[in-house]
């Protein structure tokens, strides 16, 4: 017998404010313990704040769900403690092998090059994944997770929301002055604040089948147009840890999801792909449809939208979680920031100005896959074959080929947060990208320049810079890191990756963009960009 994954149930407490019926006000409460909701309250740990998580559910989710998690998410959860693990745990993979018929067309290689910590995609069941974010907020002081607390009503006045919470205990009332919602694509919060979701619904139906099995097949990510074992249509199969196999089936509209989820209608489908004498135990079944859609504002008064209550997209491509935990990297700094004096409260609609913006970039990006995996007429299925064909043998053709764009950051090129460039670079890391990682040797020990940087915002030079030393001392910047003799860029690749001549630096944000960066030091340049950067200059937002 394979072994399957057992369920945890966390345990209701009714809180103290629910028993002596005081209602206090939280800094920041968080509506769902998902993958985004929790890794939203560890931001708000890391950055000194307060945050209380409430989930209508006692468990985590059911199902591997969210499989695929990106170089960029595994990045953000390293300085939050769980990267590493996640990376260990998972089945870690770079190399993608797409097939049209039963022939291989081209493979590709999503990090082909050296000198990052993180893995270039980790494969890791999302219930194993909220396992442990579990754990890290539970040993976390400033987050109290509290389960079966369901959200009934919310109310907002100018400076905090109400909301009226059900439990086993009964219904109470609490405040909080900021909400973020993480409460998934069927958002009730949404729906409270009266948002707008609007977008497209994808015509198709497709099978998710998890099974359990003992295979030799590589860890890489196996995509096939019209293989001989499914016919017109599309299968797409991963290796996730614990001998556990990730398979999609596109179905095609007309299935019945209720005749499709039964075993004696799933087995066969599997046993045509892997033979009739494969060894497996179907451990979960899933029916899907598809939306790419977004909500119309990501802030609505003090409630804030992050992960599926904001956006949705195809699943091709592993762009819905990912681009979640991107999501709540961008916000809390900025609410730190605000909570904290240190910035005016118009920087919190810079949230929706840069995550609305690569929402957009995403819905695109999903949208284009899905055309190509689902053509939509015979003149489109033609020339998706024709294109397939060609790229057995022409490199053009494989750029055009699409079985899902995998996650990669949207770069803020047009955020009003960024200070412009003023010098000429030949290339490097633009204000608005996120820092690349390298390795660095720090006073003769192996060191990850992302792991240098904190909550803060950091000031990197290429070689020495006594000045940058008194705008740490002031408070302007947290931390300056110096390459030259305590800190090394041990291959050479920190350098190359940002242009960095000598005297170069780059002001990074608390979420690791870049914020500016000069081919020579000057404080006043500095601080001017770190006003800009906190919306203390003339900065218009949406609102």
């Amino acid at each position: 017998m394979l072994k399957t994954y057992t369920y945890p149930e966390f345990a209701y407490r009714c809180s103290e404010e629910q028993r002596s019926g005081e209602r206090l006000r939280h800094p920041v409460l968080i509506v769902g313990a998902g993958p985004v909701g929790l890794t939203a309250a560890l931001e708000c740990a890391r950055h000194g704040l307060t945050a209380v998580v409430i989930d209508d559910n006692n468990t985590v989710s059911v199902g591997s769900r969210a499989v695929c998690y990106a170089k960029r998410p595994l990045e953000i959860w390293d300085r939050l403690g769980v990267g590493e693990a996640f990376a260990a745990q998972g089945v870690q993979w770079q190399r993608g092998r797409v097939f049209f018929g039963d022939e291989e067309v081209y493979d590709f290689d999503l990090l082909p090059e050296p000198g990052h910590k993180m893995p270039a995609m980790v494969n890791l069941q999302q219930y194993h994944l909220e396992e442990r974010l579990v754990a890290a907020c539970e040993a976390a002081p400033l987050v109290d997770l509290r389960w079966k607390h369901k959200l009934i009503s919310l109310a907002q006045a100018d400076d905090h929301a109400t909301l009226t919470i059900e439990t086993p205990d009964g219904l109470f009332q609490t405040e909080a002055s900021w909400v973020i919602a993480c409460d998934g694509a069927n958002s009730d919060t949404r729906r409270m604040v009266g948002a707008e979701f609007s977008g497209q619904f994808f015509h198709d139906r497709f099978l998710i089948a998890d099974i359990v099995m003992e295979a030799k097949f590589p860890a890489e990510r196996w995509f096939w147009f019209d293989p001989p074992f499914h016919r017109g249509q599309s299968v797409l199969l991963h290796k996730q840890c614990d001998d556990v196999w990730r398979i999609d089936f596109q179905l095609g509209w007309d299935a019945d999801p209720v005749e499709e989820k039964k075993p004696e209608n799933v087995l066969p489908r599997i046993r045509a792909m892997l033979g009739p004498e494969a060894e497996f135990e179907l451990e979960w079944v899933s029916i899907y449809q598809f939306a790419c859609r977004r909500i119309d504002r990501f802030r609505h008064g003090r409630v804030l939208f992050a992960g599926d209550a904001a956006h949705q997209v195809s699943p091709f491509g592993a762009r819905g979680a990912n681009t979640g935990i991107q999501d709540v990297d961008n916000l809390v700094w900025k609410l730190a920031r605000v909570m904290r004096g240190q910035a005016p409260e118009a920087l919190v609609d810079s949230y929706h100005d840069e995550r609305a913006f690569a929402a957009d970039d995403n819905l695109r990006q999903s949208t284009r896959s899905t055309d190509f995996i689902t053509p939509k007429s015979a003149a489109s299925r033609a020339l998706r074959d024709a294109t397939l064909q060609l790229a057995r043998s022409e490199p053009f053709a494989r750029r055009l080929v699409n079985s899902g764009r995998l996650s990669t950051p949207t770069p803020y090129a047009q955020s009003a947060l960024n200070t412009p460039d003023e010098d000429r670079f030949d290339g490097g890391v633009p204000p608005g990208t996120v820092c690349p990682d390298a390795p660095m040797r720090h006073e003769g020990s192996p060191a990850w320049l992302l792991n240098a940087l904190g909550p803060g915002f950091t000031l990197l030079s290429f070689g020495p810079c006594p000045g940058a030393r008194a705008l740490r001392d002031g408070g302007v910047v947290e931390r300056v890191i110096e390459l030259g003799d305590r800190w090394v860029d041990a291959e050479g690749l920190a350098t190359q990756r940002f242009d960095g001549q000598p005297g170069t630096v780059v002001l990074l944000r608390p979420d690791h963009h870049v914020a500016a960066r000069w081919r020579r030091f000057d404080a006043h340049r500095v601080r001017g960009a770190v006003l800009r950067a906190t919306g203390q200059l003339d900065t218009p937002f949406r609102s």
